[in-house]
C-alpha cells in the first residue's frame, strides 16, 4: 500500500533559494511486510540516496551516497529508483534493484518525517 507523505518543510537540494515541497514519496510499499519478505519499492533518490520511508517509520542509509553535488550517483534514477525494499529486522532495511545497487538503512528511532526534502 503505497502512501504519500506531505510535508510542509523548507529546503534547498544544492545551494539556490529553500523552496518548498509537498512531497517526497511514494515510498512504503514495504508497509507492514514481513522481516525478509522484499516488497516493491520507488526509492526517492532526487538530492541524493539518504532517506527512506517504510510505513509510517523513517530510515537513514548507513552510508549515504551522491555525486557531490546534491544528486544521485551516476547509473541512478531521478527522482525515484525503482527496486525492493526487505526488512532485514525491525531496524534494519536493505535496498536492491536490478542495477544491482544495494543500501543499507538503518531505523531513526522516533523520527516523524524526512530530515530535509528537496526541490
Amino acid at each position: 500500500m503505497a502512501t504519500a507523505v506531505v510535508a510542509g518543510i523548507l529546503v534547498a537540494c544544492s545551494g539556490g533559494p529553500p523552496t518548498r515541497v509537498t512531497s517526497p514519496a511514494r515510498p512504503s510499499a514495504a508497509a507492514g511486510g514481513a522481516v525478509g519478505s522484499p516488497q516493491p519499492y520507488e526509492l526517492y533518490t532526487h538530492c541524493g540516496i539518504d532517506e527512506a520511508r517504510i510505513g509510517n517509520r523513517y530510515f537513514q542509509a548507513a552510508h549515504p551516497l551522491s555525486d557531490g553535488q546534491g544528486n544521485p550517483p551516476p547509473g541512478w534514477g531521478n527522482p525515484y529508483q525503482p527496486g525492493t525494499m526487505t526488512l532485514l529486522s525491525p531496524a534494519t532495511a536493505v535496498f536492491r534493484d536490478h542495477a544491482g545497487h544495494r543500501v543499507l538503512f538503518r531505523l531513526r528511532r522516533g523520527a516523524t518525517a524526512f530530515q530535509h526534502l528537496c526541490s
